[in-house]
């Protein structure tokens, strides 16, 4: 089980705090048991929004797979924010030091770099005050115009509704695309952000697009990716010609569907594998019926 615990401060943005606990409270529902909990300084936090929140003060025990998020903030500048007080910037250095991840939505990066984790590190936080965190923190490398960064267990997002992207990158990191897939249909939000990283997850390289066609074909693969999926069917499930979705497809992620497909087998196996798995069990595992073709895209880099 992991537990993530969302540290709140006084002007809290409501969707910053709710997208993310939306994420990891659906993902409990369909039997990955995540615990949900509130710390703060106070007992009481009003957010941003006039809704006053109660919150405990104590920090529970985290482990190395346990969370801590770290919502943003209504401020018109980082410097103007909330003060923080030394116990929860220890608290968030000390559980990534124990080899835990920490993540921020919106200003919520500030509150990383007060705690020294964006020193040496990428990081993003919201367009408006981007500048202005790379001046507060020089030793950190800030990255412009994107959804969220990943670097060393520190995440960090733009803020408002990317909270969501970057919990579903979360989630798909843990269990694999087709989770992530599940929660964003049931929570009715597309799978698409763009991290700046090459390693980010295919599931999220391959959402950047509005092409509502593709994206519906692409939840498709991402909750099946592991079954054969002949293009006849999968061009007569969202409408169209298995011409149409070729081009469609191609056109919006540059990958064609079957290629997307093994990409996403190859990287749930790659997963496997780095886990202990043998080849030839995470290739039955992905929906490759023997190792040979597994073995063939990790030669050529897919």
């Amino acid at each position: 089980m992991s537990h993530v615990v969302f540290f709140l401060v006084p002007g809290v943005h409501l969707l910053d705090l709710a997208g993310p606990a939306q994420v990891f409270s659906t993902a409990a529902d369909f039997g990955h048991p995540y615990t949900l909990s509130y710390v703060a300084e106070r007992p009481r936090v009003t957010s941003a929004q006039g809704l006053p929140l109660e919150t405990g003060l104590d920090w529970p025990e985290l482990g190395p797979e346990d969370l801590i998020v770290v919502p943003g903030w209504r401020s018109l500048r980082l410097a103007q924010g909330p003060a923080i007080g030394p116990a929860p910037l220890r608290a968030l250095r000390e559980h990534h030091a124990r080899g835990g991840t920490v993540a921020s939505v919106c200003a919520g990066a500030d509150a990383l770099g007060r705690a020294g984790l964006l020193d040496g590190r990428h990081c993003t936080t919201h367009h408006d005050v981007q500048e202005e965190l790379a001046l507060r923190h020089p030793k950190a490398t800030v990255v412009r115009d994107v959804l969220f960064t990943t670097d060393d267990r520190v995440v960090t997002s733009a803020g408002i509704a990317s909270g969501i992207d970057l919990a579903l990158h979360l989630i798909a990191t843990r269990h694999g695309p087709a989770v992530a897939a599940q929660i964003a249909r049931d929570m009715v939000v597309y799978a698409r952000r763009n991290g700046h990283e090459p390693q980010t997850s295919a599931m999220l390289r391959h959402r950047s697009h509005l092409d509502d066609t593709v994206h519906r074909a692409q939840d498709l693969i991402d909750s099946r990716f592991d079954e054969p999926l002949p293009l006849p069917a999968l061009a007569s499930a969202v409408g169209v010609s298995e011409r149409t979705l070729t081009r469609l497809f191609t056109r919006a992620t540059g990958l064609t569907p079957l290629r997307y497909q093994q990409t996403l087998r190859l990287e749930r196996a790659e997963h496997l594998i780095s886990h202990g798995t043998t080849i030839d069990t995470a290739a039955r595992s992905v929906g490759f019926e023997d190792a040979r073709m597994l073995r063939r895209l990790r030669a050529r880099g897919q």
